[in-house]
């Protein structure tokens, strides 16, 4: 613990020399000082609703056994401070989201609110992760109208963003850390019923990360495998996806392949991206609404608003690893008292579509958390400007891990009152590691030798 606090006060040593791109050495020195080594304001709010981030982390409960995958709740005797709901939504609009506001709007009186609790700022990373974020800070750049960051090594390329572009880029490629999980996807159509989307078995490997000590250059942030189990049509179907971690310009990103039962073969999958239908959500929301965001921003204008207080999902590990989800599945949303919200500082990320692109949505809003980079929630508006879809992560803490679990994540559509709920393992399904010995698993061939015939 103290080589991790010594790290974050001495970023100002990594920063300082040659500063190239990026910010300017005197503001990337204020890393580890006035900001935390991840560019979040060290201090909390002025009336304490908000605390002074804790680099010692999370607390670990007793007996934890970190082979077991099992993240329970490190905070399980804490009660909410504040509940939020239909009655007094309007007191506290300027912290809510428009997705969340657009939720009390239609559906307050049927008992939709926020159970608030104390806010907990305990992310923290490895020790290498500050010092290369330290470097990023001033070396790192976007070139190639955005899709490309140049001179960035494995940490966060910015920690001081000074467009949307920046910031949104820190969300697409943030620190993860090997896993698998078994899981099923729900969504809950507009009589109330909850229909299975797919059942699956998923495994993530992040080679970025692997060699810290060397620049980014064109290695893949992530390479993601889906196995899918159910429905019977979708039995034996495999999905494979490669993304990169510093490159989106023209045949440099996201490459993906499909091995499908029918035609058993396995086929290249241009379309496993932006706003194709995810038959994953059975096509209630876009490829590009996975995790809130992800994929190349080629396609939409990009501009930092700022930073503000609000409300978003916190620390849910109460309902990520120890919950059935079918028991949270209520009939126009998620039953409001498996979740945990807090009020936390976010960077406001606005994005519009280009002239001249296609997409569904003509605008999209994100919250990133100043801590975690992450985007926590995110509004999608349809081609009038109307608020169409909501999305929320619910971000959970795998503690000794130095991260978070940001693979659980859900969205609600307004205008066909709908909604549904992806990546949340199954309890008791969770491992870390991707326990993957065979190096083809991740490749085409992997996939055709493994695909059911």
């Amino acid at each position: 613990m103290q080589n991790r606090i010594k790290a974050a006060l001495l970023l100002g040593s990594f920063v300082a020399s040659g500063a190239l791109a990026g910010v300017s050495a005197d503001q990337a020195a204020q890393l580890g000082k006035t900001l935390t080594p991840m560019g979040a304001e060290m201090a909390g709010n002025a009336d304490g609703s908000i605390p002074a981030w804790d680099p010692a982390g999370p607390p670990i409960p007793a007996g934890f056994d970190p082979d077991s995958g099992n993240y329970t709740d490190p905070y399980p005797d804490e009660q909410p401070i504040l509940t939020i709901d239909g009655s007094n939504w309007q007191q506290y609009a300027d912290q809510l989201t428009e997705g969340t506001k657009g939720m009390f709007e239609k559906y307050g009186k049927d008992g939709w609110k926020l159970n608030v609790y104390p806010t907990h700022r305990v992310s923290t990373r490895p020790d290498w992760y500050y010092a290369n974020t330290g470097k990023n800070a001033t070396g790192a750049s976007l070139i190639a109208d955005g899709q490309k960051i140049e001179g960035n090594y494995p940490g966060l390329p910015f920690p001081i963003p000074q467009s949307g572009l920046e910031a949104i880029w820190n969300h697409m490629i943030r620190y993860s850390v090997d896993l698998n999980q078994d899981y099923d996807t729900y969504y809950v159509d507009s009589s109330g019923k909850p229909i299975l989307a797919t059942s699956a078995h998923s495994v993530s490997v992040y080679p970025m990360f692997a060699n810290p000590d060397e620049p980014v250059g064109d290695k893949i942030w992530t390479m993601l495998r889906i196995d899918y189990n159910a429905p019977a049509r979708r039995a034996g179907e495999i999905l494979l996806v490669h993304e990169p971690g510093a490159d989106y310009t023209a045949g440099k990103g996201r490459q993906a392949w499909q091995y499908l039962t029918g035609q058993r073969r396995v086929r290249l999958a241009p379309a496993v991206s932006f706003d194709t239908p995810n038959p994953g959500v059975a096509g209630t929301s876009t490829y590009d609404d996975s995790f809130v965001y992800n994929g190349s921003p080629e396609r939409f204008n990009w501009k930092l608003v700022g930073k503000k207080e609000m409300y978003i999902p916190a620390n849910s590990n109460k309902f990520v690893f120890d919950t059935k989800l079918e028991d949270a599945l209520g009939p126009k949303f998620l039953k409001p008292e498996y979740f945990r919200w807090e009020k936390r500082r976010v960077w406001v990320v606005d994005s519009t579509l280009k002239e001249g692109q296609r997409h569904l949505y003509s605008r999209r809003t994100f919250y990133l958390d100043e801590d975690d980079w992450v985007a926590m929630a995110g509004d999608m508006y349809d081609g009038r400007g109307n608020l169409w879809r909501l999305q929320y992560i619910y971000p959970a803490l795998q503690y000794g891990k130095n991260t978070g679990f940001f693979s659980s994540y859900g969205a609600y559509d307004l205008l066909q009152n709908i909604y549904n709920l992806n990546g949340k393992p199954i309890p008791g399904k969770f491992k870390n590691g991707s326990g993957v010995s065979n190096d083809k698993f991740f490749t085409p061939k992997g996939m055709a030798r493994s695909g059911v015939r």
